[in-house]
Order: C-alpha cells, then sequence, then structure tokens
C-alpha cells in the first residue's frame, strides 16, 4: 500500500469528496513560528494547521524526548475540531517532502485512524502544478473524533535497553551519517547513537528529484533488513523517523514500531552509553 498521493489525486479526491480535510503541518526546526507564518501568508484552499511543537507534540520534560507524543484526548479534541473523525480523509502537506507531514501522518495513524495520505511533494509540488491557494482560515464542522490508540505501535526506553542484548528486534536511527557517527551534534549534550542501531537517513526514502520512492524502490532500499523481523525506527525526537516508518510500511515490513524519545530521551537517561562506530552493516 502508498500511503503517497501527488496533486492530481488530491484534486480528484476534492472533487469527489468536499468532506476531505487538507491538513497544514508546515515547521522549521530552527524557527518555531515559521509554518505559522507561512500559513497565514498562504496555504491551499480549506487547510487547516497543525503546529509540530504545539499540536503534534507534549511539553517536553526531564525523560521522553523533544517532542513527546500529544496528550491523547487532547489531541483527539483538535481533531474533531479541523474536522476530523474516523470517517474523514486526511491529507496532509508539507513544504516540500519534509518530516513535519509524515510526524502528523503518524501520530493520527497512531490514534487509530486509516485514511490519511501525504501530498508528494507538498505545499511547492502544489504552486508549481498552478493551483490556487488562500489566506481564508475557514472554521470546520465540528466532529468527534474517538481515539483507538495502537499502543503496540510505539517502544519506550526499556525496550531499547532491553534489545542491546536481546538484539530481537533491528534498531534504525533515522539521522544523517555524521550525527549517527558522532561527528556533528547541533542539538544534544551528547554525541552519537544508540548501541546497536544502524543508519538509513530519512531523506534517502526520496529519489533523485526529491520525490517519494515507489514500494518496490523503498522495497530495494531496505533490502538488508529481515521482514519477519521486528523493526523499530528511532531519530533525535520522534519526528524524521516518521519518513522511515511509512516507507517500511510502504514496503511491505508489517512489524514497525516508532520510539517516539528517540536519542534526546535516550541520552536523558546519563546511565545509557552512547555509540560512535558504524554499525550499519553488522
Amino acid at each position: 500500500m502508498s500511503y503517497i498521493i501527488n496533486v492530481e489525486e488530491l484534486v480528484e479526491k476534492i472533487t469527489n469528496n468536499p468532506e476531505v480535510v487538507i491538513v497544514d503541518a508546515r515547521f522549521q526546526l530552527n524557527d518555531s513560528e515559521a509554518g505559522k507564518r507561512a500559513y497565514k501568508e498562504s496555504h491551499l484552499p480549506g487547510a487547516v494547521y497543525f503546529d509540530l511543537e504545539e499540536d503534534l507534540s507534549s511539553k517536553p520534560a526531564k525523560h521522553g524526548g523533544n517532542h513527546p507524543l500529544p496528550d491523547v484526548a487532547v489531541f483527539a479534541e483538535k481533531l474533531g475540531q479541523a474536522g476530523i473523525d474516523q470517517d474523514t480523509t486526511v491529507v496532509v502537506y508539507d513544504k516540500g517532502n519534509d518530516m513535519f507531514a509524515p510526524r502528523f501522518w503518524w501520530d493520527l495513524y497512531y490514534m487509530g485512524h486509516n485514511q490519511v495520505y501525504i501530498l508528494d511533494g507538498g505545499f511547492d509540488a502544489w504552486l508549481k502544478a498552478g493551483r490556487p491557494v488562500s489566506k481564508e482560515v475557514l472554521k470546520k464542522k465540528l466532529k468527534t473524533f474517538i481515539p483507538y490508540v495502537r499502543s503496540d505501535e510505539i517502544v519506550n526506553m526499556e525496550r531499547i535497553r532491553q534489545n542491546i542484548t536481546s538484539k530481537k528486534a533491528t534498531l534504525i536511527d533515522s539521522r544523517g551519517y555524521d550525527r549517527y557517527l558522532g561527528k556533528t551534534e547541533p542539538m544534544y549534550k551528547k554525541a552519537g547513537h544508540i548501541p546497536g542501531a544502524k543508519n538509513y537517513f530519512w531523506m534517502n526514502v526520496l529519489d533523485a528529484n526529491g520525490n517519494w520512492k515507489s514500494n518496490l524502490e523503498l522495497e530495494s532500499h531496505f533490502a538488508k533488513l529481515d521482514k519477519t523481523k521486528e523493526i523499530i525506527v528511532s531519530c533525535g525526537s520522534g519526528v524524521s523517523a516518521t519518513p522511515n516508518v511509512i516507507a517500511l510500511k510502504m514496503a511491505g515490513f508489517k512489524d514497525v514500531k516508532l520510539y517516539p524519545g528517540s536519542f534526546s530521551d535516550w541520552i536523558s537517561y546519563d546511565e545509557n552509553e552512547v555509540e560512535t562506530k558504524d554499525e550499519t552493516n553488522d
């Protein structure tokens, strides 16, 4: 199955179903107001805005990572206010193919929703296709979102710690290679990766043109991984891991889980060690 649609497919969905809800998830880690400003300037007609830090995450604590999952009840209420319930078809977009639309996709999937898609190429692709944009913020018809939380889709720090010795699951680190090796670390007090993690940079799920790879291409990309084994996906704080989660599912992997706290949670425990050698092919 593919969770990615192009501009023409989105236009068709809107034409055939005016109840489709479009979500703008644009965000910048180095400027937390940039996404909101971009939305106010122009967005897809009828789109609602969800902010990574205000809507798609809860407030960071001592442990749990920099972008903990949102409170289920609070997020469900926000979804209802955006006109989203279990039967609503949802399409989310980013500026291009960034990591924030996949985080919304994953949060909604975690809440038990099954009809959410990512717009390939995002806002930039929409503009390139000559499609209209709007500044208008429309009030949506209030709905009730009843969550059916997929709690078996996540793992916590203890599970990661146990896996270092048991090796029952394959752990993936979705960050760039230099951060994985600890050669650079712009955000955290420690550099490196969780021991045993293999590096699969999240942007490699995109092709040379920056578009999402096909299911077959993704299957080839992850060919060294065992489909019969549990795959746990991590990154810095559970955001850039989500494109890899989606890509693995598209490639036919059935047992894929997210470590939401990821490296930022792992290093919040002083006793947890970090590794700096490449373990991808071990």
